[in-house]
């Protein structure tokens, strides 16, 4: 797969995807989950060897290359799903270099088709729900829905984004030739309308005050609001306590809608996440 990017006062790259199965070509994906996640060569998130038996064995292995030089990769593992066979997405990452040009996006597409191509109906990830990005990007760029929280999912991570929090993540289910995966893929899924929702009836139940500081309400309303801050990785850096007050306030929220059934349907730009009852249900 290889499509061409361009970018203002620049030269046409060619960016590459494909899967990953050399071994030279393995170490150069952990050394740049290395570099991304800011640990040691050593403390990659994941291993080469483990790569090589992932992509041995029938899993998901892909990197993303422009103009030669890997700049992304996407891990997945084979899953139950129902009872049939599906595919968990278990990390994926863009050098900062590279970040904000799509390379994510198209490296998420690839993997759709290669579920595709193996009758896999599903492909299911986990998240940091405070990621105001990611939340965008997932379910409204990629049209997949969050299903589930997770408190403290992986526990104590040491690397140099996480550090200091707690490892709370979304389920996100991705049906892959679903109808919001193809208009998402189409451009068709549009980006909610927060002050519409709310005269629908829609509650914020979590907000923040003028210092910046989490306001957390309970609800049993059935389509609820949960506002994220815009960068919540400088908030950690600057302010872990005050992070670690959103991540309790959020988990006290959304936490809370998706334990009660409700699904995370769509996220704006502005950081507001949509949480309401899957369609069929009351």
């Amino acid at each position: 797969m290889a499509v061409a990017l361009r970018r203002p006062g620049h030269d046409q790259e060619v960016l590459s995807i494909g899967e990953v199965d050399a071994v030279d070509d393995l170490r150069a994906v952990a050394r740049l989950f290395a570099t991304i996640w800011r640990t040691s060569p050593e403390g990659a998130p994941i291993s080469s060897d483990l790569l090589k038996a992932l992509a041995h064995t029938g899993g998901y292995v892909a990197g993303a290359w422009l103009d030669g030089t890997l700049v992304g990769a996407s891990v997945g593992l084979l899953a139950d799903d129902e009872g049939g066979l599906g595919l968990h997405s278990h990390i994926s990452g863009i050098a900062p270099e590279a970040q904000g040009r799509g390379i994510g996006y198209a490296l998420k597409l690839h993997q759709r088709e290669w579920a595709l191509a193996r009758g896999m109906r599903r492909i299911t990830w986990t998240f940091d729900p405070l990621v105001r990005r990611n939340a965008w990007f997932n379910l409204v760029k990629l049209g997949a829905v969050g299903v589930a929280y997770s408190s403290n999912f992986y526990g104590t991570m040491l690397d140099g984004i996480n550090r200091n929090d707690e490892s709370d993540r979304c389920s996100v289910a991705w049906d892959v030739a679903g109808t919001r995966a193809v208009a998402a893929a189409a451009g068709r899924l549009a980006e909610p309308e927060v002050t519409a929702l709310r005269d629908d009836g829609a509650v914020a139940v979590l907000t923040e005050d003028d210092d910046g500081a989490p306001v957390a309400a309970v609800s049993n309303a059935p389509r609820r609001l949960c506002w994220v801050p815009p960068d919540i990785v400088g908030v950690r850096a600057a302010d872990p306590q005050r992070a670690l007050a959103w991540r309790h306030a959020l988990r006290a929220t959304m936490g809370r809608a998706l334990d009660d059934g409700l699904v995370a349907t769509a996220a704006t730009r502005s950081g507001w996440y949509v949480l309401e009852r899957p369609p069929g249900h009351g």
